[in-house]
């Protein structure tokens, strides 16, 4: 794994420069730095290597970007937490289902402040003209295309999926996807098409809860592998466990992971595909936050460096378009036709009318123009909540960067229980996720996910403030 103090490209190291210069008050909030032609040609270097050393810094949320003005130094967000997550590395038995339901149940009400929601603010989305898309298109809908579509799902709805992979430089043919009811069908339908119960699956140290969830019901063995809370799973970790425990399967995010915020880089995604097709063992990727990125250009799928057919590649529109339509997605690999074959001895096809609604949302444009809008809200969002963490918790608090997504992970002051923070901010009307429900093991006991994908407005404020001082050592 590449270090921070070794950086392998020119922008890595100029923006670890100026990152160094923000944090040492050399450059303090407010601060406009050189223009990208300034910079370029007082150090020597092309014009792109700024660029890049400034989106990087962008993504951080150390610099902001104005328009017709430059950039300018951010307020400072709390330390960044670095270290990688030691998990035992042995497989053990599921059982999450009733902590964890207790806890969302919780989070649910709409009287809370939702910072322990999964779901960004339906505030984000075109919900209204998805509605007037489906009232003209249920109109049209012939009743035979009830049927159609049994099987793999509506084709024009695959086609401009395929699109969208293809834009992203991956060739994925619509005839090899599999429509979905949501990420969470798919990835049911990867797990069942490349395991049997009483089968081990690695998963990443902290995971998605509903990961673990869907083990329990399944009756499968959970393996925690140790996971570096900005570049992902560690590839060395994953080998010795693939050499001695032989697990049946990996689930795994490599673009914005729930609950950390991980972006494996590119190198990485290709030495993970590498390393488990020697193996010979499945791939199931959850990628359903892969649009939401904040710098230049969309994170490619470890999908892009598939070569054998072993990755099992899941997403959906619920988090980036329209939540509650529940629309995923699945591109099995050489797993095609048990995936397919599973999803119509189960819940046969997904609703006609969402398909399609968003085949024909995403034919008439738009869409890019909408994620546009959602990146830049999520980014400030973010940025806004993370300056709010620095003004209101323990100086010993700290917490990822996250370059995409709307999750940040928070490592409490020693001393601080999660489970306790959340409980008292319950009573507050204020919900978090607590660290011990992202483990099979009930591990992370002084962690929170913290959801930053609804507007940072006072009450949100307020509640940072409150959280902030349960999060505070007696």
């Amino acid at each position: 794994m590449r270090s921070r103090d070794r950086p392998s490209k020119r922008y890595e190291a100029l923006a670890d420069e100026i990152e160094a210069s923000i944090r040492a008050g050399t450059l303090r909030a407010g601060d406009r730095l050189p223009s990208v032609r300034q910079a370029a040609a007082s150090r020597g270097v092309h014009a792109s290597t700024v660029f890049q050393a400034y989106y990087r810094l962008e993504a951080r949320g150390l610099i902001r970007a104005q328009a017709r003005s430059g950039y300018y130094v951010a307020a400072v967000p709390p330390p960044e937490l670095e270290h990688v997550s030691a998990p035992e590395g042995e497989s053990i038995a599921v059982d999450v289902g009733e902590r964890v339901f207790a806890i969302l149940r919780a989070t649910m009400r709409r009287d809370v402040v939702p910072l322990g929601s999964a779901f960004p603010s339906p505030l984000l989305f075109p919900l209204a003209r998805l509605a007037r898309t489906m009232a003209a298109t249920v109109q049209r809908l012939d009743p035979r295309a009830s049927v159609d579509h049994l099987h793999q799902g509506n084709a024009a709805l695959r086609r401009q999926i395929a699109l969208r992979y293809l834009v992203d430089g991956l060739a994925v043919d619509a005839d090899d996807l599999v429509v979905t009811n949501g990420a969470m069908e798919a990835l049911h339908l990867a797990l069942a098409a490349v395991t049997k119960p009483g089968d081990a699956v690695v998963v990443e140290s902290p995971t998605f809860y509903a990961a673990l969830q869907a083990l329990e019901q399944r009756g499968l063995r959970a393996i925690e592998v140790a996971t570096h809370p900005r570049e992902g799973i560690e590839l060395g970790a994953l080998a010795d466990v693939l050499e001695r425990q032989r697990p049946a399967a990996c689930w795994l995010m490599t673009n914005f992971q729930n609950p950390l915020g991980s972006l494996m880089p590119e190198a990485k995604k290709r030495e993970l595909v590498e390393l488990l097709a020697r193996h010979a063992t499945p791939l199931i990727e959850d990628d359903v936050y892969g649009e939401l990125y904040f710098g230049a250009r969309r994170p490619p799928p470890a999908k892009a460096h598939d070569r054998a057919g072993l990755v099992l590649h899941c997403s959906s529109f619920s988090k980036c378009l329209a939540p509650g339509y529940r629309i995923g997605w699945i591109a099995p690999g050489r797993h095609l036709a048990t995936v397919a074959r599973l999803k119509l001895s189960t819940t046969l096809t997904a609703s006609t009318p969402a398909e399609a609604t968003i085949a024909a949302y995403l034919e008439h444009g738009g869409y890019d123009r909408h994620l546009r809008k959602l990146r830049h809200a999520l980014a400030q969002q973010r940025d806004a909540m993370l300056a709010s963490i620095a003004r209101h918790f323990p100086a010993a608090t700290r917490a990822t960067r996250p370059e995409g997504g709307y999750f940040l992970w928070l490592e409490l002051p020693p001393g601080v229980d999660a489970m306790d923070v959340h409980r008292r901010a319950l009573a507050q009307s204020i919900s978090v996720a607590p660290g011990p429900i992202f483990s099979s093991r009930a591990r992370f006991e002084r962690h929170l996910r913290l959801n930053c994908g609804h507007p940072h407005d006072e009450r949100v404020e307020a509640a940072l403030a409150t959280l902030g001082r349960l999060a505070t050592p007696p």
